[in-house]
């Protein structure tokens, strides 16, 4: 009887479960129905860009059910093109004052997608109109935006702590060893650095190299973007020695930076709101600070973006290549290839932007997505490609079948290298006891045997599967860039390259944004200027995700720290975090990759789930 009683309480629970998903998911649909209309206020004055979370090309789809559980808490995301949009109406628009940039929860993004924003931050500076930014405390790419203001603000407790690229990478050498677990490792390409955490304790001297060159390019691309916004702060002498100017400063790191030409005014977020008051309106009846303000939601609502014209079509090629299907934020093969072919059958477009925000990964659906391109190059529609932040290994796979691509000076891309590897626990079962045996048929029965250790046949084929992958991208790099086999062999080797290098070695054609790229693609397929309109094109998300996307991400998103010191922490959490995810997923054995260790870190917007062996072993 008590069994009886146990299994009903069981299907009882299951029938509460699924209630209860029931009517979340109907008071969801309620909600969105409802709110037809986007969050946010409307009231003119000043437009309001509030970079909270962290600036990309394509966001990410979060997973409600991972939501509702409350295992995972997802960073916000901000899509650049949505910023860019907002401040160019801005500019131009008569019930727009001033724009103010709330950066107290901004993450960063990145330096093309921050320069994309600072371009159109210069246009609202041209017509006339106040930029006004305000922060308790000011990183590298929230600075580089503040830069842009003609007032920047800051916190009286607050700081700029301007620390440049580069930092620490884990190692697990040392880790493996002392659990006897072995990595077997196949690549190709000297410079192809993503293997090396798990066979070295420390970077090789090739990839110091590299990594430097790069570092160093970036640094000065920010320079060059924060000095011309603002030629007579102190940039160089404030980030080589911050620490003198703080000492000048009796101690405070907000006089320092006021000191140091970085910051025009000190005030807590009452007194900056008053300020914008001053230009754009206010209510003071509202709340201390109150300015009448737009935020971008409800602006771009009300400003719809123009369908006249042929269509332009932009695919986004964001975050890791993988096989198969994949959500928004990742980059599915199969996924990708159909937005292309959907691009012309569906959206009618007359010419196709692919823009490339992505370090790489599976070399089988990089390959993919360019045999989906050169089949629409073949119906005579010109592709151009836009690359971002970074279009590196399996990214740039995909960059070369544009008729022309277009990089920025600051965009991460080459890599031009294949790799992959399988571990074995043969050491680590034998530690505790465990043995294996067994027959064979061919050298290669039972491979790769992960307990017993991967035999020496199937250890050359895997060499030489990796060795032809990269024979093949070599060749590809040789016949789309027009380079001889011995130049292109000399810029690949999983080398890393700046943009400005990029394009002195003909791996890019010419620096240019996202606009320049579609500009170029309307030229090629002869429309003329301003006889089009854009559609980017992406994935479709699933009905559950579409109806608790507004409110349950809300409900759910992780708190940002406004302080500098945790949100420097949170930065280096979300680094760590990365390359450990990068860690489980490669060692668990993931197939021929075509990856990019040097790239920057694209921010997850939820964290993802490790095998449980690596779990175990990083507890």
């Amino acid at each position: 009887m008590s069994l009886f009683k146990s299994i009903w309480s069981v299907l009882v629970g299951i029938k509460d479960a699924l209630v209860l998903l029931a009517l979340l998911v109907f008071f969801a649909a309620i909600y969105m129905v409802m709110s037809g209309a986007p969050l946010g206020e409307s009231r003119g004055g000043a437009l309001l860009v509030s970079m909270d979370g962290v600036l990309v090309d394509q966001a990410e789809q979060t997973d409600p059910f991972a939501m509702l559980s409350g295992a995972q808490a997802p960073l916000p995301q901000v899509q650049v093109r949505d910023v860019v949009r907002a401040v160019k109406l801005a500019a131009t628009d008569d019930d727009i004052q001033a724009v103010v940039l709330d950066l107290d929860s901004f993450m960063g993004g990145g330096q093309v997608v921050v320069s994309d924003v600072a371009r159109a931050l210069a246009e609202v500076r041209k017509a006339k109109k106040p930029v006004l930014a305000f922060a308790t405390g000011y990183v590298d790419d929230g600075y580089a935006l503040a830069a842009q203001a003609s007032e920047i603000w800051m916190h009286p407790m607050g700081g700029v702590f301007l620390a440049g690229p580069g930092g620490s990478q884990p190692y697990f050498k040392g880790l493996l060893d002392r659990f006897g677990v072995k990595v077997h490792v196949y690549r190709a390409g000297r410079y192809k650095a993503f293997v090396e955490p798990y066979e070295r304790a420390d970077q090789s001297p090739e990839a110091r190299e590299a990594n430097q060159a790069v570092a160093t390019a970036l640094w000065s691309e920010w320079q060059a973007l924060v000095s011309k916004a603002r030629p007579k702060a102190q940039i160089d002498a404030y980030a080589a020695n911050p620490v003198e100017g703080v000492a000048k400063a009796n101690g405070s790191l907000a006089k320092a930076a006021q000191a140091a030409g970085l910051i025009d005014k000190l005030g807590d977020r009452t007194a900056f709101g008053r300020r914008v008051a001053e230009i754009a309106g206010g209510d003071e009846e509202i709340a201390p600070g109150d300015f009448n303000h737009s935020e971008i939601g409800a602006y771009l609502a009300a400003n719809p973006t123009d369908t006249g014209g042929e269509t332009i079509a932009v695919v986004h090629v964001s975050g890791d290549i993988v096989d198969g299907d994949a959500p928004a934020g990742m980059a599915g093969g199969e996924t990708v290839a159909e937005m292309i072919r959907q691009s012309v059958a569906d959206e009618g477009a007359r010419a196709l932007v692919l823009r490339v925000d992505s370090p790489g990964g599976s070399a089988l659906a990089s390959e993919r997505i360019r045999l989906a391109l050169e089949d629409v190059r073949k119906s005579k529609i010109p592709v151009v490609v836009s690359m971002g932040n970074v279009a590196a290994s399996g990214g740039y796979w995909v960059a070369m079948a544009g008729d022309r691509i277009f990089a920025e000076p600051s965009t991460v891309t080459g890599s031009i290298g294949v790799f992959g590897m399988i571990p074995s626990f043969r050491k680590t079962l034998a530690d505790y006891g465990v043995t294996s045996d067994g027959i064979k048929t061919t050298p290669l029965s039972g491979e790769p045997d992960i307990l017993g250790g991967v035999g020496e046949t199937a250890d050359g084929l895997f060499q030489a599967g990796v060795e032809d992958i990269y024979r093949t991208f070599r060749s590809l790099v040789s016949t789309s860039r027009k380079l001889s086999p011995e130049r292109a062999e000399a810029v690949a080797q999983g080398r890393v390259w700046a943009g400005g290098d990029a394009r002195q070695l003909g791996l890019v054609d010419a620096f240019g944004s996202l606009d320049d790229a579609i500009a170029e693609a309307a030229k090629r397929a002869g429309i003329a200027a301003g006889d089009f309109h854009v559609v980017h094109v992406e994935p479709v998300p699933d009905l559950l995700s579409s109806l608790m996307a507004g409110p349950v991400a809300h409900m759910a998103q992780a708190r940002l720290p406004a302080d500098m010191p945790g949100r420097l922490a949170m930065f280096r959490q979300i680094e760590l975090g990365a390359r450990l995810r990068e860690a489980a997923l490669l060692a668990a054995g993931s197939g021929v990759q075509v990856r990019c260790l040097a790239c920057p870190v694209r921010v997850p917007v939820q964290p993802g789930r490790s095998p449980f062996w690596f779990n175990r072993m990083i507890d």
